[in-house]
Order: C-alpha cells, then structure tokens, then sequence
C-alpha cells in the first residue's frame, strides 16, 4: 500500500507535515495507472481522475479548503490553510455511462 500527495505547492506540503501525515510519494502529477488497490491519494483531483483511482481499488481523500475569494490564485501557507479550514475528507468517486437521452432533456 502506497500513499500519493498530489500537490505542487510547498504551503501544502508543510500543513501536511505539520498535521503528521505519512505519505510515502509526494507528486506533482498522478498517473492513475500507477494505483494499486489499497493505495491512498490525498490531493484536489479533478473528478475524472479520483473515479479511476476509486476504479483502480484505492481511496481518495480530498484535500477541502473553504477558501475565501480574495485568496483564490495566491500560494497560501499552512497557516493560511488550517485558518481557512484545511482537511481531509473521503470520497468514493464512481463514473456513470453517459445517457443522452436524459442529458438531452436538460436542454429543454
């Protein structure tokens, strides 16, 4: 079992180490086809990409921050972040066949 912290900024890599995770590869890309079942990625995934990992056997753990609009697009600190509320939530991410017939009533 591997641990992935998906993540290319340095504030959240500290708050991770400042909160005790123990995460065996921090990366800046995921290769979902790296996954084995049992594996744990912590990160801000796009959704497409936490379905195949949740595919693939392994557990997704989002990386929530409620982050006020004036610092959307700054590198935060992880002060910055634990005052924004930083945390770990899981999430079981599944995808759906796509239904044409349903989506097309949406553009009714």
């Amino acid at each position: 079992m591997t641990t992935y912290f998906v993540t290319s900024h340095s504030g959240a890599r500290a708050w991770a180490t400042q909160e005790g995770l123990n995460v065996d590869a921090v990366v800046i890309h995921l290769d979902p086809a790296s996954i084995a079942p049992g594996d744990i990625v912590i990160g801000s995934l796009p959704v497409n990409l936490a379905a195949e990992v949740c595919a693939r056997g392994g557990r997704y753990l989002h990386l929530s921050i409620d982050l006020p609009a004036d610092l959307r697009g700054q590198e935060l600190t992880a002060e910055d972040m634990r005052n924004c509320g930083a945390r770990l939530e899981e999430f079981r991410v599944a995808r759906v066949p796509f239904n044409r017939e349903a989506a097309s009533k949406l553009c009714e």
